[in-house]
């Protein structure tokens, strides 16, 4: 009897990749298409588918051969900085008025006024929080002879100064406080052994507040320091000798020598901070070559006269890109219903499977917009629409942006995935859908991170890339398959079952909610993959919809028809 044999045609993804690559690719594409299959199970019936002040551009050029990054990023960048929380870690050179740094840049004038209001400036605040960190590590918060280093602030600044650093940087008041008393104790205990307890405990009194005269100088009266003094004792059994003296003088040098260190790493990293852009961009970086005149005239057109963000409200930054983004969406969804597949013979690359062209397309826009950023006389409209800068946003900054890379790095990285996944989700919802997933993911998730970076994060920042879009296409594909199970290079093997699409789905999420929930520094902008991922999930869920519809339509027509034919035979 007759066995009939099923013929699977090649996909659009190894079609596409031996069009580019030639018959010498035939290796490379079955084995990249057989890493990553899939193994459907029918759940229930249903129709079959066919189918980032803008950044200087001297930045983005010097950028080029920096760290690989595999998402989008946002153009700042932050040093590693440990703050000081332990007792026996505090600096000999600590005075209660300096305090002690909490963090590596102080607060800007709109973190303090979301934590104390607008009465105090960033100066006073931050002087206010570097002493109370002090007093926390030192163990003398609640010691009243200090109370004169801040007796300009109120009750209420100290308490919500307080309660911020609480809340941010850990430090174990008690077991600090419990030390503290124990140094203050062997040190009244050495003192009484050798000028008796009185002198002691009057020496000891004499390094905490020190009263002025009424007729003193302002200038010369002694504030107080918060530490300890140091006994003169020698921690020799035999007393203090020539050596000692010796050693001790030694050890003062060494002591003023990192402590002049100190203040001139700590002033070339101030003057550092001033040349970069933005307020928490400071660590070292790699001084630019010198540029020739006629890249320089094209640097001062580039860069904006502006020396501070413009006095807006947060409103105001935001309406005329959210209106853009509904724009966008509505558009998307009307190309999706409305798109018609052209004729052979009118499209561009007709020996090409549809899917691949478009990939293919999408792919050449973004290596050129990356080439083109290159090119001096452009940078200052690329500034402008190409990049989405919090500080001055502008409604096409959120379709430009999508075409624009950091580094080569970036743009590789995102155009694999969208090959990968693009070709395969292309191919089974049609191109006006994929372009309406692609398009309205990256709009939408820029403006997710546009409205993260004006409410919360702060206006020194922008963002690029067409991460958010791809994110969209690679949840879409997962949740058009959420209940198919996946082998990666054939694993696991049979007959055990592999993860499901909503498992991918669920550790992709997963690896952006804790970085977006977290309060530590990082450079990816996991807001606007997040945008794009809720995109691709309701773009997808709209698609299906949409595409059962016109398959239950066909069908209705179909029956419709197959009755006419069989009454009219009749």
């Amino acid at each position: 009897m007759p066995i009939l044999l099923t013929f699977t045609p090649p996909s659009s993804f190894r079609l596409g990749l031996r069009a580019v690559v030639g018959n010498s690719g035939k290796l490379l594409t079955s084995s990249a298409a057989r890493s990553f299959s899939t193994r459907h199970f029918v759940t229930e019936l249903c129709p079959q588918y066919s189918s980032r002040g803008a950044i200087s551009p001297i930045t983005i050029l010097r950028d080029r051969h920096s760290r690989i990054l595999t998402s989008r990023v946002s153009v700042r960048t932050l040093s590693r900085f440990r703050a000081i929380t332990r007792y026996p870690s505090l600096p000999d050179s600590y005075e209660d008025r300096d305090g002690l740094p909490f963090r590596k840049e102080d607060l800007n004038q709109r973190e303090v006024n979301q934590i104390f209001g607008a009465h105090l400036s960033a100066k006073q605040a931050n002087e206010l929080l570097r002493i109370l960190h002090g007093r926390r590590v030192a163990g003398t918060l609640n010691d009243p002879n200090l109370h004169v280093n801040t007796a300009q602030f109120t009750a209420t600044d100290r308490q919500k100064a307080l309660q911020y650093l609480r809340e941010n940087i850990p430090v174990d008041e008690v077991i600090n406080a419990g030390l503290r008393a124990e140094d203050e104790l062997k040190f009244i205990e050495a003192q009484a052994e050798e000028q008796g307890t009185e002198n002691a405990e009057q020496q000891f009194e004499e390094t905490g507040r020190k009263d002025p005269p009424s007729d003193a100088v302002v200038d010369k009266v002694e504030v107080p320091t918060g530490r300890l003094p140091k006994a003169p004792k020698s921690d020799s059994p035999y007393g203090e000798g020539a050596f000692d003296r010796i050693r001790a003088r030694n050890i003062a040098k060494r002591e003023a020598e990192e402590k002049r260190l100190e203040e001139e790493q700590k002033k070339r990293e101030e003057e550092e901070a001033l040349k970069n852009i933005g307020t928490l961009q400071t660590e070292q970086q790699q001084q630019p070559k010198e540029l020739s005149p006629r890249m320089q005239k094209w640097v001062a057109r580039a860069t904006s006269s502006l020396t501070e963000p413009p006095k807006m409200k947060a409103w105001e930054r935001l309406l005329p890109s959210l209106a853009m983004t509904i724009l966008v969406l509505s558009g998307c969804a009307a190309y999706a219903v409305m798109y018609a597949p052209p004729r052979r013979a009118w499209r561009l690359w007709p020996d090409i499977p549809p899917a691949a062209a478009t990939c293919l397309a999408l792919i050449g826009l973004n290596l050129m917009v990356w080439r083109l950023w290159s090119v001096g006389p452009l940078w200052g409209l690329f500034n402008r629409y190409f990049i989405v800068i919090a500080a001055t946003p502008r409604p096409l900054q959120l379709v430009g942006a999508m075409f624009s890379h950091q580094n080569f790095n970036h743009v590789a990285l995102n155009m694999v995935a969208l090959w990968f996944f693009g070709t395969r989700l292309h191919d089974e919802i049609g191109r006006g859908n994929f372009l309406a997933i692609y398009f309205s993911s990256g709009a939408l998730g820029f403006m997710v991170s546009l409205a993260n970076l004006v409410l919360f994060r702060g206006l020194e920042f922008t963002t690029l890339g067409a991460s958010g879009a791809i994110y969209g296409i690679v949840v879409a594909f997962f949740w058009l398959h959420k209940y198919d199970e996946f082998k990666l290079f054939g694993y696991p093997p049979d007959p055990m079952s592999g993860p499901q699409g909503l498992a991918f789905i669920g550790l992709i999420l997963g690896l952006h909610i804790v970085p977006f929930l977290s309060k530590r520094a990082h450079s990816v902008d996991t807001a606007s993959h997040l945008g794009g991922m809720l995109a691709g999930v309701t773009g997808m869920e709209l698609v299906k919809k949409h595409m059962d519809a016109k398959a239950r339509r066909r069908a209705e027509r179909l029956k419709t028809i197959h009755a006419l034919g069989g009454s009219l035979n009749n």
